[in-house]
């Protein structure tokens, strides 16, 4: 088993291709959320520092090495930086689990499939292509062409740093744009870490920066700055929402990944040892830490009393412990702040009326480390209309929704405020061709969950966000659309149409 360090490593900003402390000479800790204890010194940026990251940014957008690289080499860069994640995704994969807490086998999995979206986006780089429209006027030729927006800022969440900054990053810097990346302050480390990545695999200084702290303070500073054209941001619907309302100012271009609160659906004729292990992957994996979370699952009611029965039996049998150690099934919570808002809304659901059946408690034992540990979480007699069926928890939690008819599971899943994605699992033939067409989600599974790729666009529907991530959707997220038009024609007309009056 990996062998945690007592020692206490000190980072630095990384601005323009330099290793710098931040300019206040002030740091945080980050802590190690099975042990509580601080293993590392993150700086905290000032907005003198975050104006020296957007304006390193703006000028290898504008000038210099990467402003003159054709697609191709950009390609081969990200290319390059992919072999080196590949070689590096284990020190990654521990960085993460260091900061956020989630399991290293989930950690390590990401970590050697993230190479992935810098090889797909490496090869698009290059396949941008600009069009030539059908001439509509004689002698005048159209011609569209597509462009880097410029500089862009990252700002990503603590459950799953790495991943979900890469999700902007690779197609980002695929269409040339160049990115200041602003971790949460939870989970640094590890993005940190992928700066060296760049460094080694020869990106121009600029390209990447990464700025660090708390994010009133450097977030505020960074989504506020003039030079930044474009935000990039995952994480809750009240960050979202402030993102947008400030990039609103200056009209910034925005993308927002934010919450879910999504429906896994079991029909009675599902195969119910699969289902019951799609349920348990889609809330209690990363200890239900995860935007897609399935945290409402809407049972069939013929079969509700004995898919319940094998659902807990199943998830009884989870073992809470050290997310380091490969026999350990459910990891801590991240935060805090976070274990104290599952429990709350544990609390939350039992006023309600809903039945807990598992859990519905803080674990405690002496293998648990600093103790942020939430018992796995069942609750039945949930109706729609509870704040447990309604609020992202984010947590551990599942609430689990009776339904009598097909038309009654879409109206249920469909009546949130949140539309990440969705799950069906069925054996009927024409229920899992027709019934994703009828949720509303940007992602919807079926008889799977949790499944992504580089090559899937991913975004939600009403809160749950705007725009895509992955595949080709992604990276026309960062370019803008120019039209050209070509006068082949000489002797242009005059502009002015009335004559001049005679003179007699």
């Amino acid at each position: 088993m990996y062998q945690r360090s007592n020692e206490v490593e000190t980072l630095s900003l990384y601005i323009d291709g330099e290793w710098r402390p931040a300019s206040g000479g002030a740091y945080f800790d980050s802590v190690d959320p099975f042990t509580s204890e601080v293993w590392s010194r993150v700086p905290a940026a000032s907005a003198e520092d975050v104006d020296s990251a957007v304006r390193a940014a703006h000028r290898a957008f504008t000038s210099g090495p990467w402003a003159e690289m054709s697609p191709t080499q950009r390609g081969r860069l990200l290319h390059r930086l992919g072999d080196l994640v590949a070689a590096h995704a284990e020190k990654l994969g521990e960085l993460e689990v260091r900061d956020n807490g989630k399991l290293l086998a989930e950690m390590l999995g990401q970590m050697r499939y993230l190479p992935e979206w810098f090889y797909y986006y490496g090869g698009l780089a290059d396949k941008i292509e600009g069009a030539v429209t059908p001439a509509e006027r004689p002698g005048v030729m159209h011609y569209i062409r597509y462009e880097p927006v410029g500089v862009v800022a990252a700002i990503s969440p603590w459950n799953s740093p790495l991943v979900l900054t890469v999700w902007k990053l690779a197609p980002a810097l695929a269409a040339g744009n160049t990115v200041v990346v602003k971790p949460s302050e939870y989970s640094s480390a590890s993005m940190l870490y992928l700066a060296k990545l760049f460094d080694e695999a020869g990106f121009p200084p600029g390209v990447l920066n990464v700025i660090t702290g708390v994010g009133k303070e450097t977030g505020e500073a960074l989504i506020n700055h003039p030079l930044v054209e474009r935000i990039a941001f995952t994480g809750g619907e009240a960050g979202g929402r402030a993102v947008y309302q400030a990039a609103a100012k200056s009209f910034k271009r925005v993308s927002l990944e934010l919450g879910g609160k999504s429906p896994n659906i079991v029909f009675e004729d599902a195969d119910l040892d699969d289902a019951v292990k799609g349920a348990v992957a889609g809330v209690f994996a990363a200890a239900g830490q995860t935007c897609m979370a399935g945290s409402r699952l809407l049972v069939h009611e013929s079969i509700h009393d004995v898919f319940v029965e094998k659902l807990i039996a199943f998830v009884g049998s989870a073992r809470l412990g050290d997310p380091m150690d490969s026999a350990t099934d459910i990891g801590p919570i991240a935060t805090p702040p976070q274990f104290q808002k599952i429990l709350d809304y544990i609390a939350i659901a039992k006023e309600e009326g809903a039945r807990c059946v598992l859990g519905g408690e803080r674990a405690t034992g002496a293998d648990l480390g600093g103790g942020l540990f939430v018992k796995p979480t069942i609750f039945t007699g949930v109706n729609n209309r509870m704040r447990i069926a309604q609020e992202e928890v984010f947590g551990p939690v599942l609430s689990i929704i009776p339904f009598k008819t097909d038309d009654e599971a879409v109206e249920i899943a469909n009546d949130t405020l949140y539309g990440l994605a969705a799950a069906v699992w069925t054996q009927n033939l024409d229920r899992a061709i027709n019934l994703p067409a009828r949720l509303r989600a940007g992602t919807v599974w079926v008889n799977a969950y949790r499944v992504v790729s580089y090559l899937a666009p991913f975004g939600g529907f009403k809160n749950s966000g705007i725009g895509r991530e992955n595949g080709k959707e992604a990276i026309r997220e960062y370019l803008e659309a120019k039209s050209v038009f070509l006068n082949t024609k000489r002797g242009v007309p005059s502009p002015f149409v009335m004559r001049l009056p005679s003179v007699n």
